[in-house]
């Protein structure tokens, strides 16, 4: 039987990953003013960066469930078997939405067999996890050994970031207000991590060359060899900086193979420029 695999756009892999993996993409929803854009369909991370510098605060929605309906119904026409791996279920609603359409369309369709995870993970932790059971289809592993394995890496996904301003996030509901602080003016940037699916700030510290220097102790104390995993690095539009940490993981973990991509709409939306985040397999 055919395995059809399904993700969002919180996953944050660039647009030629699903079309070349046969990834089925479920875009999340960006508004801008009184425009409302899908994620990687019509609208590019470039232009919610510079409208948030311009000063304007995009908002986000969950998936469309009339496109969810659409796909699930599609996969139990055509008989094949489903797996939609969801953006964490503590950061949108798509995960939820999800299980419901499903249970509606197969009310149509008893026979509709889809499994929907919720990966409690984001940006690029949720798209390592997606690349991987994508991977393990073109091998043909079957679904049960894929589950099997994405189960394990969704529990032992590390994410660990900072952003600009705290408070922007906090304003968008993904942080408490409590949690929330504003450092520019003393360059102090917060320190987060993803626990059970939710953002948690873990410190704050001041100046770059600290930050970074402390997200590689934290790396060394949480990760299983680091060496030999790919690791993920996620940017909110600095390239730059993205790069200056993938030497220093490469110079101090002897780490090989990375995966790193820009920082999607719908993410973005919310962490803001300046972000960086890594993504890495902790120990067992």
């Amino acid at each position: 039987m055919t395995i059809k695999l399904l993700a969002d756009s919180g996953s944050d892999l660039p647009l030629h990953f699903f079309e070349k993996e046969f990834t089925e993409l479920i875009p999340l929803r960006v508004h801008i003013d009184d425009t409302e854009y899908e994620d990687l369909i019509t609208i590019n991370p470039q232009k919610v960066y510079e409208a948030i510098r311009n000063g304007k605060r995009p908002i986000t929605s969950q998936a469309s469930p009339a496109m969810l309906e659409k796909l699930f119904t599609t996969i139990a026409e055509k008989k094949e078997s489903g797996i939609y791996i969801a953006f964490s279920s503590e950061l949108s609603g798509t995960y939820q939405t999800a299980v419901m359409v499903k249970e509606q369309v197969k009310e149509n369709y008893p026979h509709l067999d889809l499994t929907i995870v919720d990966s409690k993970c984001a940006s690029l932790g949720y798209g390592l996890v997606v690349k991987e059971a994508a991977e393990l289809i073109a091998k043909g592993a079957s679904k049960n050994e894929i589950l099997s394995i994405i189960n394990d890496r969704v529990s032992h996904m590390e994410h660990l970031f900072t952003v600009e301003d705290l408070d922007y996030m906090a304003k968008g509901g993904r942080v408490s207000k409590a949690s929330a602080f504003v450092g520019g003016l003393l360059n102090i940037k917060p320190l987060l991590h993803v626990e059970d699916g939710k953002l948690v700030p873990i410190e704050k510290l001041r100046g770059r060359k600290k930050l970074l220097h402390r997200l590689l102790t934290l790396m060394g104390e949480r990760g299983d060899t680091l060496e030999n995993q790919v690791v993920g690095i996620s940017h909110g539009d600095d390239l730059e900086l993205a790069m200056e940490m993938k030497q220093l993981i490469q110079e101090k973990f002897g780490t090989k193979d990375f995966y790193i991509n820009l920082i999607g709409s719908a993410v973005g939306a919310h962490a803001g420029p300046g972000t960086l985040a890594i993504f890495f397999l902790n120990k067992r």
